[in-house]
């Protein structure tokens, strides 16, 4: 993937003269669909908003889609340095740079486009100023229905009551001051009074005679002055024992209301405490309520995005994986079936070299590596498996039978596969032949979605490039490999007329690994062996009396990140439906033609 970018005016971010943030255009990388993957795509940024067009020469056609960045939010990937997603609402962009510094120089163009939108910044406020007032405000509150208060009648009554008593104290105190501080004053008049009488007393004794009248007579004898009560300004018009009974009553009303007051508000906060209590646990359920349709709404509406899909850090977990799989291919079966129904196929009259063309070593880059692999696969692939405690018997239908030993190396399955199986009224030259016969590989092989023969190095060795069909959310596969056909020749006459065809992966240069697919590595051989019965009589050998035994090994490196599990399932279903499929094609070609030896 490649990127360039490119902006209008000057190398600064925001024009000088109209203070607007320039235009940004460039090539990235946009997630299309779980189908087609990655895509590059002429991205615009432009006007506070971000539109996208399949290249720069189709902007005159019009943007294949658009966002609007006011409310946006922009999401740098977790793990991938080059990736940052936008998300308005519903819709989300997923979207790659070519390097970490080009996707910052996105991510701050858009962040300023938005800023200058006129939402969630400062700019906001000065360009479309506050829509609520304190005028609005107010009047909203002054308009707060009264009625969720009628319960609370009874303690404003008291409150009231509560004023009435306060008024009513305040007078009193007020009264009985005024009193307290008449008795001052009068006790310290007559004290004086009293001092200043004695004091002339002394200076005029012995005086005139004073009448008996003005003396108390004591019973010892003695004779007391009597001096006028001191009478207190303003004490006249005080009844102070009413008033200080009316103050104990009014104290008692005092201590009763807010007794009551007391009882109520507790009454009422325990009241409120128990319907808090009820709105915080109504609030949590619809939080969570809320929370997991959002999670679940994700979920859904981004569910065949590259978050989901196969990788180091997929959100799928292992059985959605498998079932999103086991879905994807029973879909691709019924499509299949359908596509054979209605598919005439085309005879294909491809000449078919005489046995012994197969059988020298051809000379090529790869000769040596060809005939290792081929010693290999007649020494071990035909030993029978019964003796070998780590082989499992994983299918058996009829004449056919899959065996499966578990390997697995840093987390990826590498499990070897063998399976033998024996089809009537073919030989073993004509099921390699339409095995390695590339012109006749989409009749028979439903998996591939591109194919092409990138080198022929011989009459019987080829480089296949291949891309099999995507099954969402595993990562597409591609595979390049060298693909060679033989006959081996016979040790001694009672050996079988034996064929093979070997695939094993190679490199090339005009097929070099890309993001866009895993690179799955093989080594996969198909021997087949013809077991001619004799004929009745003087009757000539007919498709009747022979039968072919097949051996087909495979072992096959997937690479990427697929869980274990599913794909050994997978192998398990696809392996004896590719075999069943493969042989009815081969009996279908062949039942009309001539026996091909």
């Amino acid at each position: 993937m490649s990127e360039k970018s490119s902006s209008s005016g000057s190398d600064e971010d925001v024009d000088p003269e109209s203070g607007q943030p320039l235009e940004l255009g460039g090539i990235l990388s946009k997630w299309t669909n779980y189908i087609h993957g990655w895509q590059d795509r002429w991205v615009v940024l432009k006007n506070n908003t971000l539109s996208y067009y399949k290249s720069e020469d189709e902007r005159e056609y019009g943007c294949r889609g658009s966002l609007c960045l006011s409310k946006a939010v922009i999401t740098p990937h977790e793990f991938d340095e080059c990736r940052f997603d936008i998300s308005v609402n519903d819709s989300v962009w997923y979207l790659r740079a070519e390097d970490p510094e080009h996707r910052l120089q996105w991510i701050e163009s858009i962040e300023l486009h938005k800023a200058e939108s006129g939402y969630g910044s400062e700019t906001s406020l000065r360009r479309h100023g506050s829509m609520l007032s304190l005028t609005s405000a107010a009047s909203a509150l002054s308009a707060t229905s009264t009625s969720s208060f009628k319960k609370g009648h009874r303690l404003r009554e008291k409150l009231a009551e509560m004023e009435t008593f306060r008024d009513i104290l305040c007078r009193q105190v007020d009264t009985l001051q005024k009193y307290f501080d008449s008795c001052a004053d009068a006790v310290s008049k007559d004290e004086f009074q009293r001092d200043r009488a004695l004091e002339e007393e002394e200076d005029d004794f012995p005086a005139t005679a004073r009448s008996d009248s003005e003396y108390n007579h004591n019973n010892n004898g003695s004779k007391e002055k009597l001096y006028p009560p001191a009478s207190p300004k303003g004490m006249n018009g005080i009844d102070f024992k009413g008033e200080a009974i009316t103050f104990k009553a009014t104290t008692a009303g005092i201590l009763s209301t807010l007794s009551h007051c007391i009882e109520l508000m507790v009454k009422r906060e325990d009241s409120w405490q128990k319907r808090l209590d009820k709105e915080l646990e109504k609030r949590r359920r619809v939080e969570d309520a809320y929370k997991s349709a959002v999670n679940e709404l994700k979920k859904k509406s981004h569910y065949g995005g590259p978050d989901y899909e196969e990788g180091p850090n997929s959100l799928i977990n292992e059985d959605e994986f498998f079932d999103a799989v086991e879905a994807a291919l029973d879909r691709q079966d019924k499509i299949e079936e359908q596509c054979q129904t209605e598919k005439v196929r085309i005879p294909r009259l491809t000449p078919i070299p005489p046995g012994d063309a197969y059988s020298a070593v051809s000379k090529h880059r790869y000769a040596t590596k060809v005939e290792e692999m081929v010693q290999n696969h007649m020494t071990y692939s035909l030993q029978d498996v019964g003796g070998d405690a780590n082989w499992q018997l994983v299918i058996e239908e009829g004449e056919m039978k899959v065996y499966r030993r578990e390997v697995e190396e840093n987390g990826i399955v590498l499990d070897p596969l063998k399976a033998t199986h024996a089809v009537k009224g073919v030989t073993g030259h004509e099921v390699c032949h339409y095995f390695w016969d590339t012109a006749v590989r989409f009749d028979w092989e439903t998996t591939i979605e591109n194919f092409n023969v990138v080198e022929t190095l011989s009459d019987n060795a080829v480089i296949v490039y291949q891309t099999h069909k995507r099954v969402w959310p595993a990562s597409q596969r591609d595979v390049l490999y060298l693909s060679a056909i033989r006959k081996i020749l016979a040790t001694n006459e009672n050996d079988p007329d034996t064929w093979l065809v070997c695939n094993f992966s190679v490199d090339h240069e005009k097929a070099a690994p890309t993001n866009r697919c895993v690179r799955a590595k093989i080594n996969v051989a198909m021997i087949c062996q013809t077991m001619v019965s004799p004929p009745e009589g003087d009757k000539e050998i007919s498709r009747d009396n022979i039968l072919c035994k097949i051996t087909y090994v495979a072992n096959v490196n997937p690479g990427g990140w697929a869980p274990a599990s599913v794909l050994r399932a997978v192998a398990r279903r696809e392996y004896p439906k590719f075999l069943k499929r493969f042989t009815s094609y081969v009996q279908d070609k062949t039942a009309w033609k001539p026996i091909l030896f």
